[in-house]
């Protein structure tokens, strides 16, 4: 079973419908036996880190996303599903996250001098492989794809980063640690390289 969680603040029925469009249906599920289950797991998510990570606690989501990625099948964070993957994050105030790869989720800073960009980074941005990942199979290193982010990751450890992309500065756009595969970007929002994202996720 392909599996989206539903922990109350995502954008579900654009990422199932999303992997419909590529041949692989999706079923959104919102219980940690349903995630233990899962053959596929995805977490997506629009919202606030300190919001979702709260909700998962409390629903037991968080120790079952825990467990499935123990068990080595495939998982994918997407925007927020990639944040809360780390140790900690620092949306109104400081909060911990599922410490499933090590490192923070930190606010960009390109809004204060001397960038003067604007936060959040929203449109389509090139990302540039920094390893391979099963996720990128077949697509051309530089792809655009589409971003709408405030925070970013900053991982312990450099090896885990997958793809970075540029806004007033280098950050970090995919990760990939063993069986687990998150971006900081949207899949289901960019187009035909996104659609190839999923559809590779699909058949591993």
């Amino acid at each position: 079973m392909l599996a989206i969680v539903d922990y109350g603040m995502a954008n579900l029925r654009s990422v199932q419908k999303a992997f419909a469009q590529v041949g692989h249906p999706a079923e959104i599920i919102t219980t940690p036996e349903q995630v233990r289950r899962a053959d596929r797991l995805v977490v997506p998510g629009v919202g606030a880190f300190c919001d979702a990570i709260a909700t998962l606690n409390q629903t037991g989501l968080a120790d079952a996303i825990r467990d499935f990625v123990q068990t080595g099948k495939p998982f994918l964070g997407i925007c927020l599903g990639l944040q809360l993957l780390m140790d900690t994050g620092f949306e109104d105030g400081r909060h911990p996250g599922l410490g499933i790869v090590h490192g923070d989720c930190v606010r960009f800073t390109v809004d204060q001098p001397p960038q003067h960009l604007k936060v959040p980074h929203m449109g389509w941005n090139a990302v540039h492989w920094e390893k391979p990942m099963p996720l990128f199979r077949g697509l051309d290193d530089g792809s655009y794809v589409y971003f709408v982010h405030s925070y970013h990751v900053c991982p312990a450890n450099a090896s885990v980063i997958a793809g970075t992309a540029d806004y007033g500065g280098r950050f970090v756009a995919a990760i990939a640690q063993d069986n687990v595969m998150a971006t900081q970007f949207h899949p289901e929002k960019s187009q035909k390289v996104g659609m190839t994202m999923l559809a590779n996720f699909a058949t591993l």
